[in-house]
């Protein structure tokens, strides 16, 4: 019954075998479909950032002639026109949502495998190490995220591989906790008992029982992630701390747009508008994974 829509239960009487029946398939439906749908987005974004500017006509985001500065949508040669310095404004809207990816695939895939090894050996060794290990990252994610990220860009100056190793200290810390809290969980099951008393070595046991068991759990915080670590990239690239002009970014494309924004408010909306929908993507994604397994 717990599976079952609340419509199909009413006033006592108790579905059909058929409409039960009929009920779990179109539960899986639409838990497949809230996968599908934005896995096909997510898919669409990174092949136009990172396929479409090889395959079709896209000019280079920077050295545009100042003699073709602000030229409207639909222009010719121009899909969305030029910025302020001649530009074209598709090509740095793909090139600036490719370096936005980037740098929020690495800082979650650092994050994944760092933070979720720490957070595995402190949950599987437990005692003082645990104590130790989790003490530390506790003090990392004690700080406000943006302004630990803030102070730490400052200090390595702008830069997109800065910027990465800036937000790491916000990631690694949170998928930590995840790895450990799931490595708890699973630490005391009946196969993890029988590997340990068969003398299975520490290595074979995080790899081989541990890892299978508490990754769908990180890959579903890391696409959450994703949408987090892709605003704070913005919120340091519109202060000046991420990746630095010329080179686009999203949120160096909205800062330099913000000074225009009353003439031109597509030099802002545009790159908005892209992070918006790329972020929406992301977090659908995770919700639609997260629920998906924990039904099974």
């Amino acid at each position: 019954m717990a599976d079952l829509p609340s419509d199909l239960v009413v006033a006592g009487v108790a579905p059909s075998a058929d409409e039960a029946a009929a009920a779990k398939v179109g539960g899986r439906w639409r838990g497949s479909l809230g996968v599908i749908a934005p896995s096909v987005l997510v898919a669409f974004i990174f092949g136009l950032c990172f396929i479409w500017p090889l395959i079709g006509p896209v000019p280079a985001p920077t050295g545009g002639s100042i003699l073709d500065s602000n030229l409207p949508a639909f222009s010719s040669g121009h899909f969305l026109g030029t910025d302020p310095v001649g530009n074209d404004e598709w090509a740095r809207l793909l090139y600036g949502g490719r370096a936005s990816l980037e740098i929020a695939l690495a800082v979650q895939a650092i994050g994944l495998v760092l933070g979720g090894l720490l957070g595995a050996v402190a949950a599987y060794m437990g005692g003082l190490r645990d104590a130790t290990i989790m003490r530390i990252l506790d003090v990392l994610i004690a700080f406000p995220a943006l302004v630990l990220a803030v102070a730490i860009a400052q200090g390595l100056g702008p830069s997109k591989l800065h910027t990465i190793w800036a937000l790491c200290f916000f990631s690694v810390p949170a998928f930590a906790r995840i790895a450990r809290a799931a490595t708890l969980r699973v630490r005391e099951q009946t196969f993890m008992v029988a590997a340990r008393l068969s003398g299975t070595s520490f290595p074979r046991m995080l790899l081989g029982h541990i890892a299978p068991n508490i990754l769908p759990q990180m890959i579903t915080f890391a696409l959450l992630g994703m949408g987090i670590t892709m605003i704070l990239e913005g919120a340091l690239s519109f202060i000046g701390l991420g990746v630095p002009p010329p080179a686009p970014s999203w949120g160096n494309m909205i800062a330099q747009g913000q000074s225009t924004l009353s003439a031109q408010p597509r030099y802002v909306f545009l790159p908005s508008a892209a992070l918006f929908i790329t972020v929406v993507a992301f977090n659908l994604l995770g919700d639609g994974l997260r629920t998906r397994w924990s039904s099974r």
